[in-house]
């Protein structure tokens, strides 16, 4: 049974690793959320009340608060996603990218260094520092080719940039102090309990009530979009198999342009919602100025995370999106307390309590 510290488990990739964690009794998480707008109690739900699940409100930039934890509970492993990670958003604000991203993985490093150097050998051997990261970090494709882990950097946006600045130090903290590190690169996300802000949900969620989808520039920026729950089960493989010091890029195998990705969510919610009064939901689509820098394409070589460690995503884009739309149908309540921000409204009386 292990016990690991998860950061940003309130978020949408991160609660669907805890969730699955405590689901399949793997043993003990703690789980560090700044419980900013991205992080939602309410996406944890099904674990608040288990045992084995401790929720600690609070900053990775702390760094008394990580010594703390470390030191109280002992984990045998950190899994890292705490990151701000809209684009948008880093091109509107990017010092909060920066101050997250950056400075809060190097000071979580540095307590997790200090605590690892610390354990007995045979713990040592075995604890592991996992990172989290993006595709975005290898910058654009043209129209052929895929990343691989080799890829040199070249991120095109501050959000990006400030990922492949925390992966260089977490890459850095494995050669030069020898910790257990590994990075995984993911492609795009999607699944339940996603931020309505990002495409998928953006999409859904418009074509349900009947409002303008916003299509960037000609709708031809094409992304490798992979299932949350297959990510997830990707991230334990490789946080139980992976080599330290190494970076494993996970795809989901489903490259597509943004504009199928809304074609095909206009045709599913016109099929599961015959009776809409605005249908069919095609006729809402409007191309907006593009994203200043928008990458055109990604793709994911996810070859040695299938070759290593036997890993592969399980879920077909066809299958995944009509079970994401179908979520999202049959969670109007989730749904509504995000967009009317009751879901934060309610988190204001609660407090960071010892873990």
């Amino acid at each position: 049974m292990e016990r690991i510290l998860v950061t940003g488990g309130a978020g949408f990739i991160g609660s669907c690793f805890v969730r699955q964690w405590i689901e399949q009794e793997l043993g003990q998480v703690i789980n560090l959320d700044k419980l900013t707008y991205a992080g939602n109690v309410d996406s944890l739900e099904t674990v608040m009340n288990n045992p084995q699940h401790t929720l600690v409100e609070g900053d990775i930039c702390n760094s008394e608060l990580i010594k703390e934890l470390l030191d109280k509970h002992k984990p045998t492993a950190i899994v890292h996603f705490a990151a701000e990670s809209h684009v948008d958003r880093s091109i509107d604000g990017p010092e909060a990218f920066v101050e997250t991203n950056v400075m809060g993985t190097f000071r979580l490093l540095q307590a997790a260094r200090e605590y690892w150097e610390a354990l007995p050998s045979s713990e040592k051997e075995t604890f592991r520092f996992l990172h989290v990261s993006t595709d975005e970090v290898y910058g654009t494709l043209g129209k052929t080719g895929k990343f691989k882990e080799t890829t040199p950097y070249a991120p095109n946006s501050p959000y990006s940039a400030s990922k492949a600045s925390s992966d260089h130090f977490v890459r850095a903290y494995h050669h030069t102090f020898g910790m257990p590190t590994l990075i995984t690169n993911c492609s795009n996300n999607y699944g339940p309990f996603q931020f309505p802000e990002k495409l998928i949900p953006l999409m859904i969620l418009n074509a349900m009530e009947g409002k303008p989808l916003p299509v960037y520039g000609d709708g031809q920026q094409i992304r490798d979009w992979l299932f949350v729950e297959d990510h997830c089960e990707a991230i334990r493989t490789v946080l139980s198999k992976g080599t330290p010091g190494e970076v494993y890029n996970i795809g989901g195998n489903s490259e597509r342009a943004n504009m199928d990705i809304v074609n095909s969510i206009c045709q599913e919610v016109d099929t599961r919602c015959p009776n809409l009064p605005h249908g069919p939901c095609k006729n809402l689509i409007t191309f907006v100025q593009d994203r200043p820098g928008h990458d055109r394409r990604y793709a994911i070589d996810a070859s040695k995370i299938k070759n290593e460690l036997g890993w592969e995503p399980k879920q077909t884009l066809e299958v995944g999106l009509g079970l994401t739309i179908q979520w999202y149908l049959d969670n109007p309540v989730w749904v509504n307390r995000v967009l009317t921000g009751q879901y934060r409204r309610e988190r204001l009386g609660l407090k960071r309590r010892s873990a």
